[in-house]
């Protein structure tokens, strides 16, 4: 909170010049003492010390004259105010510099935004130049106080007016300039805008906002005009948390109650005989016929937006904003917005295909790992897996066959964010299927017709599978290695319960056959959740029209060669072999890596190895389950070598080992052929054949996948 002080100009003027004289004067002084000093033999240590008091004295002055400046100038603009004592009469001024600049700043800039508003072209370009101000505290409160929720309602509709008439003159010079001018002042507003907090700001906004205004002959809604500031919002910095839950919240019930009885007409039989539609509230851009000459170019889209996606365009930069949107059930209703925007308004959002906003909303709002993202990820997959349902059958072959293309397309532009946000919450698809649990609602079945959903999407299908890997890379992780003890469990991360709990055979040490024991029923359990990603996938591509066959080619792997070839994120401990072959990393930063997010560890592992082709046959693979088994087979294999498993194997003689016969390649040293003999070593001398086998038929079981949707898979062709 900015604090005042009073001052009484013609004392304050006053005081700065006589502060200013006395610094000069105390100068004066340690010059003339320290030459008399240094005359006389003496110490001039006195003079020094009143050098100093000086500066300090100097400083004080310069300090009071700027202010002296400002309260001239602000007095000046008749921006400060003042009141009046038996004293004498007083001026407001800001104690900090910065804040008394951004009080002028702030006055000026909405001073010209008001003018502007009243259709004063100078005004325009004056508001403008205050574009780099935006960022200051102080600047944004003083501008909107003085603009008040009025004019920020004003300003964008006179300037979608001024636009729309030099459009119908065909004045393309000037319809250039405003287009450009108007871009830049509704981002100056957003920018503004989005730190307003202050409940005066935000309640005016809303009445203002449900209001009806008028410019030249034109009539339009306060939300229409100011939608435009929300689409031309960048994200820096994301709308409040306060301007969701009371602007945000209140549009989408406005539209709602605006448009109530039209969407009720559309659905009832003379509507649906006259082809009634589900409109939505178009912003005033659209309204105008303006399509995107107020819209910053990265955020286009489709040419004509709503007044709620523009909503949701703004509120999407931030988890916490796009939360207090979808998170929330306004009164008086029977379903959350989150429901209300996938049912009720879902076929008026449709109307103009502007779906950018509304999914990149979802995916910020879901793809946490906070309670509330659990909750409305699990409500959208609830929801959706509800609404396509009916959508599918089973054909004559027993596979999925899509009954109603409608009902399936209609939910199709939401596949991509449905997939990214199971794939956040990949844990709880496992511990869906692997314990027949519930995710919030959500049960195995409704998770099963919801990854219908999201696998019909390549990019969707690609975050599932890499979610999945690096669920499969955790679990593994969990796994102990050879020769754990109670005397060295601490020090390799683990307690001295995990020892009683792997060690199956009590003898006190973690063996060879206590860890593959262990290993064996973590890839088992993992094979669950890949199995039913790929096996989704498979259906859904027969449905669209592919015979089997065709499917299996269309499954064309979307997994990285590198994933897998990184020791599990998260070990601090290397076998004596593995420190070999992971030396490079391990000493470039892998510590660092090992708790880092998936994306970042991608990226490094793309980096480090995209030059060098580990698995050229893993880029030929044509079948996703095989694709699958071989990351498993990799994944695997790293996690032996981790974990000590291969340590006494004799390595003599193969090409992938270097120097001594214990000593393996570092991985992004091995030729393809040496990486490939490496795998074959491992299956044969490692005994990782048989876990192998367990993953590869758990992988290929297409009996639970039937089972949720309803289908009879056929064994041929799927289960191998």
């Amino acid at each position: 909170m900015t604090e005042f002080s009073g001052v009484r100009l013609p004392d304050f003027d006053t005081m700065a010049s006589r502060h200013t004289e006395a610094a000069a004067r105390l100068e004066a002084l340690a010059q003339a003492l320290h030459h008399e000093l240094r005359g006389a033999g003496l110490d001039p240590s006195p003079a020094v010390r009143l050098r100093q008091l000086a500066g300090r004295a100097t400083a004080q002055a310069e300090d009071l004259r700027r202010r002296q400046r400002m309260v001239h100038e602000l007095q000046r603009r008749q921006v400060t105010f003042g009141r009046s004592t038996p004293a004498g009469s007083y001026l407001e001024l800001p104690d900090g510099l910065e804040a008394a600049q951004g009080l002028l700043d702030g006055t000026l800039a909405g001073r010209a935004a008001l003018k502007a508003a009243d259709g004063d072209t100078a005004a325009l370009a004056e508001l403008l130049s205050y574009a780099s101000r935006t960022g200051d505290a102080a600047f944004a409160t003083t501008f909107l106080g003085v603009l008040g929720a009025a004019g920020v309602t004003r300003l964008p509709g006179a300037l979608a007016v001024r636009l729309r008439d030099a459009k119908a003159r065909g004045d393309a010079a000037l319809l250039g300039r405003l287009s450009g001018q108007g871009k830049k002042a509704l981002l100056l507003l957003s920018t503004a805008l989005a730190k307003a907090a202050d409940p005066g700001i935000l309640a005016g906004l809303v009445k203002h906002g449900r209001a009806q205004h008028r410019v030249g002959g034109t009539t339009y809604s306060g939300y229409q005009a100011q939608a435009l500031i929300w689409r031309a919002h960048d994200g820096r910095p994301p709308y409040s948390k306060e301007f969701m839950e009371v602007v945000g919240r209140d549009v989408i019930v406005h539209e709602y109650e605006q448009r109530r009885d039209a969407w009720a007409a559309s659905d009832d039989a003379l509507g649906r005989f006259f082809g009634g539609r589900r409109l939505p509230v178009a912003d005033l851009a659209g309204a105008l016929g303006l399509d995107t000459l107020l819209r910053p170019g990265t955020h286009l889209g489709a040419m004509t937006s709503s007044v709620v996606d523009d909503l949701f365009h703004a509120a999407k930069y931030s988890r916490e904003t796009s939360q207090a949107l979808l998170a929330h059930t306004p009164a008086g209703w029977k379903e959350s917005v989150l429901d209300h925007l996938l049912t009720t308004r879902w076929d008026a959002a449709r109307h103009w295909g502007d779906h950018a906003p509304f999914n990149e909303l979802l995916v910020s709002a879901t793809t946490g790992q906070d309670a509330t993202s659990r909750k409305l990820a699990a409500e959208l997959a609830k929801l959706l897996a509800d609404e396509v349902r009916g959508a599918f059958a089973k054909s004559g072959t027993g596979n999925l066959e899509i009954r109603d293309r409608d009902s399936f397309d209609r939910y199709t532009p939401l596949s991509l964010p449905l997939a990214r946000a199971l794939a956040a919450h990949i844990d709880q698809l496992s511990r869906l299927y692997l314990n027949r649990a519930t995710f919030e609602k959500v049960t195995p079945e409704d998770m099963s017709y919801a990854l219908v959903l999201a696998t019909s999407n390549d990019a969707g299908f690609e975050a599932l599978i890499r979610a999945q890997t690096e669920h499969m890379r955790a679990a593994l992780n969990t796994v102990p290695p050879v020769g754990l003890t109670t005397a060295n469990a601490e020090h390799l991360g683990f307690t001295q319960a995990d020892v009683k709990r792997f060690d199956l055979d009590g003898d006190g040490r973690i063996t060879k056959d206590d860890v593959k024991e262990f290993l064996t029923d973590r890839i088992v359990e993992e094979a669950r959740p890949f199995n039913h990603i790929v096996e989704t996938r498979r259906q859904v591509l027969i449905a669209q029209g592919m015979d089997d066959k065709e499917a299996d080619k269309e499954l064309t792997t979307m997994v990285s060669d590198a994933i897998g070839l990184l020791p599990v994120p998260g070990a601090t401990w290397a076998s004596r072999l593995a420190t070999s072959a992971f030396g490079e990393l391990i000493g470039n930063g892998y510590e660092k890596l090992a708790g880092a997010a998936h994306d970042e560890l991608a990226d490094h592992v793309a980096q480090r190895m995209s030059a060098r082709a580990l698995d050229e046959t893993h880029q030929t693979v044509r079948d996703n389950r095989q694709a699958v088994e071989r990351l498993a087979e990799q994944m695997l294999a790293t996690s032996m070598l981790n974990k000590g498993l291969l340590d006494e194997l004799s390595g003599e003689g193969q090409i992938f080992a270097t120097g001594a016969s214990t000593t393996i390649k570092p991985y992004s040293q091995m030729s393809p052929q040496e990486y490939s003999e490496f795998l074959s070593w491992v299956r044969d001398k490692g005994g990782s054949s048989g876990m192998l086998d367990r993953f590869s038929g758990t992988l290929s079981r297409t009996s639970d996948v039937g089972a949720y949707l309803g289908l009879q898979i056929p064994t041929s062709g799927s289960e191998r």
